[in-house]
């Protein structure tokens, strides 16, 4: 019960940094469209409006209705793997794609489109990626469960009844 109570948790949570991140950068940093604010050297903000689905795709395509219908079919999906997890390690990664999924969904229904304003870059290697908060949580979520699936070792019963 604890378990399943954490992973909610950790979805709310994840909900809340990416629209109180989204909400300072639309309200409180003003971000106009294109407009690049270097953080770091290896770090900008910059607003971009994802109208697709994962790097863009599917923009033009797809209504805001059925991709906000989609995902939201995806995060009762994920709950039903929360509530039946024995897992932590699934629990928290499950938490925390359902958390991002979550604030894209909200922000497809709300603006037609997801905020993305993330734009991580290294001298020569700038690639168009932008993201956000909810994205990168999606993204740490998903690489923990395959990490999880790969080096996760079931335990060996101690008879099998085989012989």
């Amino acid at each position: 019960m604890i378990r399943r109570l954490v992973g909610f948790i950790i979805a709310a949570f994840i909900l809340a940094a990416d629209q109180a991140s989204k909400y300072a950068v639309l309200h409180q940093l003003h971000l106009q469209d294109g407009h690049l604010l270097v953080v770091l050297p290896v770090l900008s903000l910059v607003l971009v409006w994802n109208h697709g689905i994962t790097f863009g795709m599917f923009a033009g395509t797809a209504s805001k209705v059925f991709l906000a219908t989609g995902a939201s079919l995806v995060v009762l999906a994920l709950f039903g793997w929360l509530w039946r997890t024995r897992s932590w390690i699934v629990t928290i990664a499950v938490g925390a794609i359902a958390g991002g999924a979550i604030g894209n969904v909200l922000d497809r229904l709300r603006f037609g489109a997801v905020v993305d304003f993330i734009h991580v870059h290294a001298g020569p290697l700038d690639y168009p990626w932008v993201f956000n908060v909810g994205d990168s949580a999606i993204v740490c979520g998903v690489i923990t469960l395959m990490l999880e699936s790969l080096l996760h070792k079931p335990p060996v019963a101690a008879n099998r009844g085989e012989g």
